[in-house]
């Protein structure tokens, strides 16, 4: 089985609600979300406020990729935004 997610770093986040809402409307059921703290890779992506008001929006399952030091400090907070599975680099 494959699944396409795809990733909200490739959203215009001036219209994000709209974007999301596309990618529902065109098939896609998950939603990639990179968060990163600049340890592994720059720090290009968003946290927990980003992805909380986006569940809000969105029943899509997120599929949240974490390239962060010491992870377990934000794991509980993940799925308390709306993470659906997380991912530790």
């Amino acid at each position: 089985m494959y699944v396409v997610a795809p990733s909200l770093l490739g959203a215009d986040f001036t219209v994000l609600g709209k974007q999301v809402h596309a990618v529902e409307e065109a098939g896609a059921k998950y939603l990639h979300l990179d968060v990163m703290d600049g340890t592994f890779v720059p720090n290009i992506s968003f946290g927990m406020p980003v992805i909380a008001s986006v569940r809000r929006i969105s029943g899509l399952i997120f599929d949240v990729y974490m390239m962060v030091m010491k992870p377990e400090r934000y794991i509980m907070a993940l799925k308390e935004a709306g993470a659906d599975s997380v991912t530790v680099h």
